[in-house]
C-alpha cells in the first residue's frame, strides 16, 4: 500500500452537466475524507470541485484549494474550504497541486482538466512526476481520449511500456482503491521517454 496522504482532484467546474458526474465526485470526495486523504483541488466553488470538496467536509476530511489570485478577485473561489493557497499564476497553481500530493484523480472536464491531465502524464513520462495517475472514467466519458492514447502507441508516438503511466477506473471506490495500490516508479522510467 501506497503511503498516501493527500491527492489532487482535477475535475470540471461546469454546473451544466450529467448528474451521474456530481454523483461521482462526491463519492470521491467522500471516500477520500473516510479514509483520512486530505483533497487538493483548485479551490472552485461551483461543478465537481464544488461536489467533491463539500462531500469530503461534511464527512469531515481536508480540503486544501490551490487557486490564482485573479480568480479569487473575480470570487470564483470556494471559501469553506480547509485551507486556501493563493498563486501568481496558473502555471504555479498545478505545480503546487503536483509538489504537495501523493496521486492525483483525473474526474471528467474540459480543456482546464485536460491540461492538467496531460502535464502530469507528460512529467511522468519524463520521470519528473512519479506518483500514481488515475483517470476516472464517469459513464464513458473519456472513453475516446484513451482510445486516442491507445492509437498514439499503434503509430509509435507514445511506448506500449508508457501504458503503465496511468490507471482507468469507472468508480471512485476503484480510483482511491488505484492510487493506494498502483505501483510507484522511480527515475529509471526515463529510459523509456524516447520512442
Amino acid at each position: 500500500m501506497n503511503p498516501i496522504h493527500s491527492v489532487a482532484i482535477y475535475c470540471a467546474s461546469s454546473t451544466k452537466i450529467k448528474p451521474i458526474y456530481y454523483e461521482v465526485a462526491r463519492q470521491l470526495g467522500r471516500g477520500l475524507a473516510l479514509r483520512g486523504v486530505t483533497q487538493v483541488n483548485g479551490a472552485g466553488n461551483i461543478g465537481l470541485m464544488q461536489a467533491a470538496s463539500d462531500a469530503a467536509l461534511e464527512a469531515g476530511g481536508r480540503v486544501v484549494g490551490v487557486i490564482p489570485s485573479f480568480m479569487v478577485e473575480q470570487n470564483w473561489h470556494h471559501t469553506g474550504l480547509s485551507e486556501i493557497i493563493e498563486t501568481e499564476n496558473m502555471e504555479i497553481r498545478k505545480q503546487t497541486i503536483n509538489n504537495m500530493t501523493d496521486a492525483a484523480i483525473v474526474l471528467p472536464g474540459g480543456c482546464g482538466t485536460l491540461d492538467e491531465m496531460f502535464e502530469i502524464i507528460t512529467l511522468k513520462q519524463l520521470g519528473v512526476y512519479l506518483k500514481p495517475i488515475v483517470i476516472l472514467n464517469v459513464d464513458g466519458y473519456y472513453d475516446y481520449l484513451l482510445r486516442h492514447l491507445e492509437r498514439s502507441m499503434e503509430e509509435n508516438f507514445m511506448r506500449p511500456a508508457h501504458r503503465d503511466i496511468w490507471k482507468v477506473a469507472t468508480t471512485a471506490e476503484e480510483a482511491i482503491e488505484l492510487v493506494f495500490t498502483t505501483p510507484l516508479i522511480d527515475e529509471s522510467v526515463r529510459r523509456f521517454a524516447k520512442i
